[in-house]
């Protein structure tokens, strides 16, 4: 099998591609090298043992590079995204070109290749402030709060229109917060930079209520294998998250207490008013996995054993596998 993962050397990309070599896939990845790096996805297959995948740096917004390295693919992986929510490090503008223009310039090559089928990474946030917790799949009306999360809305949109009209599959992730070695994104990463550069007090933005779910990255990437068996109707949605939540206190506690660092005092940066700790950040957040269990995947880790070992890994070798 021919696969091509578009942010291949990426975070999730990066291990994702490994995972696909490491099972006999031929993998191309394709990756601008914003914000991932070439030595995330060659550096760990090296170490399994297997062919590394073929690297090639090029850019999503660029369709002819994408329309030769797909022709021949069988799967096609979208990974490729600003990864962004806050709208401080990002921008409608910016926003609506790395996620929405890409994501059709990929169905646009994905529509002349051979392959089939099409995985692309979508978020949480679509939902928005879901009323029903943990939120299933058929959840509506789907009312994003962010820039970012409605630019993934209108990506699985895009999915689902190729996929119905070119006779094609697409399987769609709603990704919770994904955590592990790698990661430069996230509260967790956040906590433990911040904590470096000043061990007694560490500012948090709202008021640490914020309670989310957090999965892994072994975990998220054999869910990603996982759903890739049932693909039984055009398009398929599944939640990728673990099966509780654990709030943003928590996490400094735990950072703080897994560092060492007995005199730490928090900040709580609630300017907003609501506890949230930005504009567009969703309070809570839990997945329902009831469909993806039912493919026979179950996470090995929950949210607050996924956060240790990653502080765990991070305080072993600093800045493991980090470009």
């Amino acid at each position: 099998m021919k696969a091509v993962v578009t942010g291949g050397a990426g975070f999730i990309g990066s291990w994702l591609s490994a995972a696909l070599s490491r099972n006999g896939w031929e993998v191309t990845i394709f990756d601008n090298l914003s914000a991932g790096c070439g030595d995330n996805s060659s550096g760990l297959i090296q170490d399994s043992g297997v062919n590394d995948p073929k690297l090639i740096v090029g850019d999503c917004l660029q369709p002819n590079s994408l329309k030769e390295i797909m022709q021949d693919s069988d799967i096609v992986f979208h990974f490729a995204a600003n990864p962004e929510v806050r709208m401080s490090l990002n921008n409608p503008e910016q926003c609506f070109r790395q996620n929405l223009v890409t994501t059709h310039n990929v169905l646009e090559s994905f529509r002349e290749s051979k392959a089939d089928t099409i995985v692309f990474a979508s978020t949480s946030t679509v939902y928005g402030e879901a009323k029903t917790l943990p939120t299933p799949e058929n959840y509506a009306p789907l009312e994003p709060i962010s820039v970012y999360g409605a630019s993934k809305l209108a990506g699985e949109a895009l999915v689902s229109s190729y996929s119905h009209t070119f006779d094609k599959r697409g399987v769609i992730l709603r990704l919770a917060n994904v955590i592990g070695p790698r990661s430069k994104h996230g509260v967790v990463s956040e906590f433990i930079t911040r904590l470096r550069q000043n061990t007694h007090e560490l500012s948090i933005l709202g008021d640490g209520t914020q309670n989310k779910s957090y999965i892994y990255i072994d975990d998220c990437v054999s869910a990603i294998m996982a759903t890739l068996k049932h693909i039984d109707k055009p398009v398929e949605v599944f939640n990728v998250g673990s099966e509780d939540s654990i709030s943003v206190k928590e996490i400094a506690d735990t950072v703080g207490r897994m560092m060492g660092l007995h005199d730490l005092q928090f900040k709580f940066n609630g300017v907003l008013g609501d506890g949230r700790g930005w504009i567009g950040d969703v309070k809570r957040m839990l997945l329902d996995v009831t469909k993806l269990k039912s493919t026979g995947w179950s996470p090995m880790l929950n949210s607050r054993a996924a956060v240790e070992l990653t502080v765990k890994q991070a305080l072993q070798k600093e800045q493991v596998g980090l470009c």
